[in-house]
């Protein structure tokens, strides 16, 4: 029998799943024959079903002059007196890539295709392939599953999967595509002492003997457990009979998570066995673990600021040092994806601690409010609605703070009956340029590249992190932003498909009520802890990261994000250089120099092409109707020979701490310059002095922002607020990921799309006639 005729799910046995679990329904009430037909029809589906465990990767590799055309569009309308790539820098070009996709692989991102909640159903790592090849058109991307839900199985597939990703380039030295291997470290505590966050491990090479025989994943409680009971998942699919078999399969597939056997501990992991889910509880044993492989792999940071996770108060203080920091590994920071921008610093806090170690709610201030505050004002005016007196409302308005502030990131579960619209734009960084949900700024870059750590022998240590951007794309679309239509289907968003099936996925029936209430996690699934129904409208179409590479192939963009020379966008393909002009050298962005004169820099910048709209005829011809539809949404990147210009391009210069304890506020400008430019389509070149540098004495880290002109964004409008005439949010329109929002609604909004370059760190060092003068008595 052949196997042509089974609908192929491209994922690791789901079919075979998915059928089981609804046949077991059926097989309880049918006679023994009946149940012996169909379970022999069950047999030789998943047999069939064996050989198509990573989906088929399908079409040839990028035509040759498709790709040659593509190289040659980034010198494009561009002269020698605007790029400065094509006078000082004839060794590079500048490719796009996204380090950061997740499959339904992942147990989140299976959740989240499920088709009640807006999914688009089950994805592999062979529809990212083909993805990245034709829709995208990427010349690199990395896989990054969630290691917690990797079981041995689905590693095995996954390292398959890549290469043969990688084996449909027609020409190894010059690939089209090129495919990086990894997984997502997915670290996360309510205690923010104990909360690292998530980081992505990528390595250099992908054949079975030089990369590790398991992924690494962090401790949880919900390892292996499903976000919903059978009984859910049986109403679930009695109310979307259509794809009941995807509801039916979602327990087998967490059962599968939950039988891998943890891996013992304190074993050095080349001496474990394959078949273990191996765990590490903070970065140090991470980076042992690494250390322990011996192979070349690139660990980086992302979401550090995203406040759906990461608990109030949370800094990166912990990270700095020696132990939880490696600094030959850990070089690479995610400053923007689909989760938005971890770029700026604040000094305001969601939260704030007493002398005595307590925790409280703080007033709000410019430009914030904090939520806490806000739980507050909705029972006060809840209570007020209700008659009562005004001490009695202002005592529970109080406790409502105080509730909030105890439940760390679930403070919303605190209000009974609350909605969006009740919390306005609290935990907001409204001046900041699309800053996450409830941004954490002592989590963000500018931070980062702030903090000084003074060692027991005095000796200094900082975070020296290179710049990008990816999408953290959950639907398998690796650079998912090149155009900013399909909001649905291109971001994170997530929702019911009515109202009934919303309010049992939220178990939400308490009554809007004028008193709050302390947190009760019973019974909340992990998604209701967090607030997925705010964070839909946060959701970004995500980033890009760009490698000044001096060749395609996987060593030459391997070497260029070694040596930080990277940047990220948000998502528009804007080319970008950032030098530092030393005497006769040029030190590019990422790179580290000493000085004692006034260091003296150089900027380029040029647009992204403007888009037409569907596909070009390659990715038509190599996908077909049918599977371009599904798997692009029918568009792709599709360059015009028209760009976008560069509005200006704007210098943040910052001064890392001398002591630990030096006020982080004090040392970052941003902007520190503001250089405009001219309205030419052929780009933008700038050049700047730091006539301070000599004066200050101290150690600077400069890096640059290239602003492109105002175009739509999805989500860019974040909570879509109507202001008072004072500038405060008086209502808001929010942008839901359910029933609530019109499918044809991308939620878009005016936005300036952007490029952030690597830092170039400078550090001061006397001139040979200071140090004479110095040392004159």
């Amino acid at each position: 029998m052949a196997c042509t005729g089974i609908v192929n799910l491209k994922t690791v046995h789901y079919s075979c799943y998915l059928w089981q679990q609804g046949a077991a329904l059926v097989l309880t009430v049918l006679h023994y024959p009946l149940r012996l037909l169909l379970t022999l029809a069950l047999m030789v589906l998943c047999a069939c079903g064996d050989s198509q465990d990573r989906g088929v990767i399908q079409g040839e590799a990028l035509p040759q002059p498709a790709l040659i055309k593509r190289q040659a569009q980034q010198l494009t309308a561009m002269t020698s007196q605007h790029v400065v790539g094509l006078s000082e820098h004839p060794e590079s070009r500048i490719l796009f890539g996204d380090l950061h996709v997740h499959t339904t692989f992942s147990p989140d991102a299976f959740i989240m295709s499920a088709p009640i909640m807006g999914g688009g159903g089950l994805r592999s790592p062979a529809d990212a392939c083909d993805y990245a090849r034709y829709c995208s058109a990427l010349d690199f991307w990395s896989i990054n599953d969630h290691a917690e839900g990797i079981t041995p199985r689905l590693w095995e597939e996954t390292r398959k999967s890549i290469r043969e990703c990688n084996d449909r380039a027609s020409d190894p030295d010059n690939p089209d595509l090129v495919a990086f291997l990894g997984w997502e470290w997915s670290q996360v505590s309510e205690n923010r002492a104990q909360h690292y966050g998530h980081k992505n491990v990528i390595f250099r090479e992908t054949a079975d003997n030089r990369v590790p025989s398991r992924p690494i994943a962090s401790p949880r409680e919900q390892l292996g457990r499903a976000p919903m009971g059978k009984t859910a998942q049986l109403l679930l699919a009695l109310a979307d009979f259509e794809n009941r078999e995807f509801y039916y399969g979602i327990q087998r597939y967490y059962d599968e998570i939950a039988a891998a056997p943890l891996c013992p501990p304190d074993i050095n992991t080349r001496d474990l066995p394959a078949e273990c889910l191996e765990l590490a509880a903070d970065p140090r044993t991470l980076f042992t673990k690494l250390d322990q492989w011996g192979f070349d792999s690139i660990v980086i940071p992302h979401g550090t600021s995203w406040g759906m996770n990461t608990p109030p108060l949370t800094s990166l203080d912990k990270q700095l040092n020696r132990q939880q920091h490696d600094p030959a590994r850990q070089i690479l920071f995610e400053i923007f994806s689909g989760h938005g921008n971890s770029e700026q610093y604040r000094d305001w806090r969601a939260i704030e601690q007493r002398v005595d170690g307590s925790l409280a709610c703080p007033a709000p201030s410019d430009n914030y409010l904090p939520c806490c505050w806000r739980a507050g004002e909705i029972i006060q005016e809840r209570c007020v609605g209700a008659g009562f007196d005004k001490n009695t409302c202002e005592t529970r308005a109080a406790n409502a703070r105080q509730n909030f502030v105890d439940a760390g990131i679930s403070g919303h579960l605190t209000i009974p009956g609350q909605q969006v619209t009740d919390w306005l734009n609290c935990g907001n960084c409204t001046d900041c340029f699309l800053a996450p949900m409830d941004h954490r700024p002592a989590a963000s870059g500018q931070y980062a590249l702030t903090r000084t750590k003074i060692d027991a022998k005095g000796d200094p240590l900082n975070f020296r992190f290179g710049f990008i951007g990816s999408t953290d794309n959950h639907r398998a679309m690796p650079g998912s932003g090149f155009k900013q239509v399909q909001r649905r289907m291109i971001t994170e968003t997530f929702g019911t498909s009515s109202e009934r099936i919303g309010r049992l996925q939220r178990r939400d029936t308490l009554e809007p009520v004028p008193y709050s209430i302390p947190l009760d996690q019973n019974g909340v699934g992990l998604l209701n802890l967090r607030n997925m129904e705010r964070q839909n409208s946060f959701w970004l179409s995500g980033g890009l990261a760009a490698v000044h590479s001096a060749a395609r192939n996987r060593d030459a963009i391997w070497q260029g994000m070694k040596e930080r020379e990277v940047y990220g966008t948000t998502g528009d393909r804007i080319l970008l250089w950032f030098d530092l002009l030393l005497d006769d050298t040029r030190v590019p962005m990422g790179g580290a120099a000493t000085a004692s004169a006034s260091p003296r820099f150089r900027v380029s910048a040029v647009g992204d092409f403007k888009q037409l709209p569907g596909c070009p005829l390659f990715a038509k011809n190599a996908l077909g109707t049918e599977r371009l539809q599904r798997l692009c949404g029918g568009e792709c990147y599709n360059p015009s020979d028209q760009r976008q210009r560069i509005q200006r391009i704007e210098v943040i210069r910052i001064k890392p701490q001398i002591e630990s304890d030096e006020p982080v506020a004090n040392l970052i400008q941003d902007p520190w310059m503001i250089l405009p430019c001219p309205d030419d389509p052929l780009g933008c070149t700038v050049e700047f002095e730091d006539k301070e540098f000599p004066d200050s004495q101290r150690n600077t880290v400069y890096y640059v922002r290239a602003i492109q002109e105002k175009a739509e964004m999805i989500n860019a409008g974040n909570l879509r607020c109507e202001y008072s005439e004072q500038g405060e949010c008086i209502t808001a329109n929010p942008c839901y990921g359910d029933y609530r929002t019109n499918k044809e609604d991308d939620c878009l909004y005016p936005a300036e799309q952007r490029a952030w370059s690597s830092p170039i760190f400078v550090s001061y060092q006397p001139s040979t006639e200071q140090r004479d003068e110095v040392a004159e008595p």
